[in-house]
């Protein structure tokens, strides 16, 4: 997956085309994420009680924001001071890594880069 919990995105498809946001939530398994302030929606939901605490969870009209497809955003990177948006590719790095007995070995790793500027995310 390209974008992971807590980048900052643009959409570039749908109807909420243009916007930014926060990466909530990511789904792997299916390909999509949940971006702040995209792709909202109301929800109906009855008042249900709780036997435990003896409250109830209150019902009514929750706006909420809806899963969309990972493919419809793009990262935002900062470069001079404003963000655009990049593609993201991924680069493997080698790494000093240790094993249970403290021995030290060398290993890789992949991490994200920026297309645009080519630095690490």
């Amino acid at each position: 997956m390209h974008v992971k919990k807590g980048d900052q995105v643009l959409v570039i498809a749908g109807k909420d085309k243009g916007r930014k946001g926060e990466v909530l939530a990511v789904d792997i398994e299916r390909g999509r994420v949940v971006v702040s302030g995209v792709n909202v929606v109301k929800k109906h939901r009855r008042e249900q009680p709780n036997t435990q605490t003896r409250q109830n969870t209150p019902g009514g009209i929750i706006t909420t924001e809806a899963p969309i497809d990972a493919s419809n955003v793009q990262l935002l990177v900062k470069v001079g001071g404003k963000e655009v948006p990049t593609r993201v590719g991924f680069k493997r790095v080698e790494v000093a890594k240790r094993r249970p007995d403290g021995s030290e070995y060398t290993g890789y790793r992949s991490v994200r880069i920026a297309r645009k500027t080519g630095k690490e995310i």
